[in-house]
């Protein structure tokens, strides 16, 4: 008989609670749509960041196929810059030019070396920009000049 009473003021202190949530003036579809443009948002972030990091990947990797066509082409100038200042001495030495085309030839051959390093510079620069788009970097236990069986 106890139970019998109990059951008519279980479903009225129910009910209520029921009826507030069925009527709550589009609250939980407002939060539910704000939580769906708010994965939307996130998702569009994340696909436009992956984005950007492959176009630095590619970016640094056609660098890096330039800059090996163009050490070929620099290693090719320094060699005929430095048979020219060889062949400019062996003159100079038979007394055939002057030595200002000595010079002018071992300048060319400086400039040409020149070139070869500022290149390789841009080759490391490239690399390390390469390296920082895939996501990697060096920390400073890579940087120290001691070896792994010292510490």
């Amino acid at each position: 008989m106890a139970n019998l009473l109990a059951a008519p003021n279980s479903f009225w202190t129910l009910g209520p609670g029921v009826v507030l949530n069925l009527f709550d003036a589009g609250l939980h579809q407002a939060q539910l749509d704000q939580a769906r443009f708010a994965l939307d948002e996130a998702g569009a972030k994340y696909r436009s960041t992956v984005l950007t990091a492959f176009q630095q990947v590619q970016d640094c990797l056609s660098q890096l196929i330039h800059y090996q066509q163009e050490a070929i082409e620099q290693a090719d100038a320094v060699t005929a810059a430095n048979k020219t200042t060889s062949l400019a001495l062996n003159r100079y030495r038979e007394g055939a030019i002057n030595y200002l085309e000595v010079v002018t030839a071992q300048t060319a051959a400086l400039e040409a070396q020149r070139s070869v390093l500022n290149l390789h510079t841009r080759q490391l620069q490239t690399s390390i920009n390469l390296i920082r788009a895939l996501g990697g970097g060096w920390s400073n236990d890579h940087l120290s000049m001691e070896s792994p069986k010292d510490r």
